[in-house]
């Protein structure tokens, strides 16, 4: 048995595939295949020959490779903001405790790990994720044409969660994503 039989929870694997031979016909752009599986029940495959489940889903799409290149970058600065915004917010934090604005319940209360602590954005911030997701999403949906830009953001912006869409769109890697917001949020455009 390997890792890769058993998902202890939901989450879903993300693989790229780069290829001179398979191409979609009519294309002239360089395209990759996005190669997703995911479950959303936990799985323990134990015999790939009498394995069935109906919580275990697979599929694939065509991304053009210059527009996964661009959403990263795009990720890469959003990501890059949000960790100015977390420094600048914990700088203020240690000011205030500091001087004893901070009640003592809250300066020794345990905070949860900086990178999935749910991260206050600024307007301009706001704005720049909201259109990196849209842009996520209108090259994960089925009919990416009728794909509207989102006007708000569907799930918790954390470090951990842009990590994840970071490395989801590194043509050169895989990812496995567990996060439960984010992981429904993406299942939801493959749909």
């Amino acid at each position: 048995e390997s890792r890769a039989a058993n998902a202890s929870n939901k989450e879903i694997n993300i693989q790229w595939y780069i290829s001179s031979m398979a191409k979609p016909s009519n294309d002239t752009e360089t395209k990759v295949l996005l190669l997703y599986a995911y479950n959303t029940q936990p799985v323990k495959i134990s015999n790939i020959k009498i394995f069935s489940s109906m919580s275990v889903f697979s599929g694939h799409l065509w991304i053009p490779l210059a527009r996964i290149i661009s959403l990263r970058k795009k990720l890469s600065n959003l990501k890059e903001q949000v960790e100015i915004l977390m420094q600048s917010s914990k700088s203020l934090s240690s000011a205030l405790e500091s001087t004893g604005f901070l009640e003592q319940s809250e300066t020794h209360s345990k905070k949860p790990q900086m990178s999935a602590a749910k991260v206050h954005l600024d307007e301009k911030t706001e704005e720049m994720a909201k259109r990196c997701l849209s842009e996520v999403k209108a090259l994960l949906s089925v009919v990416p044409a009728v794909s509207s830009p989102l006007t708000e953001i569907p799930f918790d912006i954390t470090l951990q969660s842009l990590t994840s869409l970071e490395d989801m769109f590194d043509p050169a890697n895989g990812c496995i994503i567990t996060e439960e917001n984010l992981f429904n949020w993406i299942i939801s455009l493959l749909h």
